[in-house]
C-alpha cells in the first residue's frame, strides 16, 4: 500500500509539473514537445496525447523484450491524466516574470516528483525503459541512445509546431543534476535508511 501510494502521488505530481512547464511556454522537454506538437496537427488533448505516447512507446518494449511492472503501467495512465487536470486548474501567466516563476516552479515539481515515483521501484516509465531496451539490444551506451532518441523526438515535435525555446535548453541541462539530488532524498525517506544513487541512473530516470 505504501508503495502504490508513492507511486501514484509521485506520477500525479509529475503530470502538474509537466502542466506547469506547457503553461509557461518557455519550452518543453523533447517527449512533451512531441506531445505538443501532435496536438497541434491532431486536435486531441495535450494530457490524452501523453496518454497515448507512452502507450506507443510502452509497445515498442516487446520487440526490445522489456517487461514493463506496475508502475510502467501506472505510468502510462496517469501522468498525461494528470497534466490535464493541471492544465484545466492552471492559468496561463501575464508577463515575462510569472512565466519565468512557472517554470522554475514547475522544473523543481518535476524532479522532486521523479524521486517520489522511483522511489518504491515499481517498474521503469515507458521512455526510460526504452533507453535501457536499447542499450541492451544494440550495446551502445545508455547515453547515447538517450540522445539519439530523444534529438529525434525532438525534431519532429518542432516540426510539427511543438513548443520550443529556452526553457528546453534548461531543463535538458538541469533535471538530470536536479533528479540527481531528490532521487537518493526520495529513496531513502522511502526505505527509512541511506540509499545512494549514482549519476549514470539518476541521470537515466531524469526523463521517465
Amino acid at each position: 500500500m505504501k508503495s502504490l501510494s508513492w507511486l501514484i502521488t509521485g506520477l500525479f505530481l509529475y503530470g502538474i509539473a509537466v502542466a506547469m512547464l506547457v503553461r509557461a511556454a518557455l519550452g518543453l522537454a523533447p517527449w512533451n514537445t512531441l506531445a505538443s506538437g501532435l496536438v497541434e496537427l491532431t486536435g486531441i488533448s495535450f494530457g490524452m496525447m501523453t496518454n497515448l505516447i507512452g502507450l506507443v512507446v510502452l509497445l515498442v518494449w516487446i520487440p526490445l523484450r522489456q517487461k514493463p511492472g506496475v508502475g510502467t503501467v501506472l505510468n502510462v495512465l496517469l501522468v498525461g491524466t494528470s497534466a490535464e487536470v493541471g492544465l484545466y486548474l492552471i492559468p496561463e501567466p501575464t508577463g515575462l516574470l510569472w512565466e519565468v516563476a512557472l517554470f522554475v516552479a514547475g522544473l523543481l515539481l518535476l524532479a522532486a516528483a521523479t524521486g517520489i515515483y522511483i522511489a518504491p521501484g515499481l517498474g521503469p516509465g515507458p521512455r526510460d525503459g526504452l533507453m535501457t531496451g536499447l542499450h541492451q539490444r544494440t550495446g551502445a551506451p545508455v547515453w547515447l541512445c538517450r540522445v539519439g532518441v530523444e534529438v529525434t523526438v525532438l525534431a519532429i515535435g518542432w516540426l510539427l509546431g511543438g513548443i520550443v525555446g529556452i526553457g528546453t535548453v534548461a531543463e535538458a541541462l538541469l533535471i538530470g543534476p536536479m533528479v540527481h539530488r531528490t532521487l537518493p532524498f526520495f529513496r531513502t525517506a522511502y526505505a527509512g535508511r541511506p540509499v545512494i544513487v549514482d549519476a549514470a541512473e539518476a541521470e537515466t530516470r531524469a526523463g521517465a
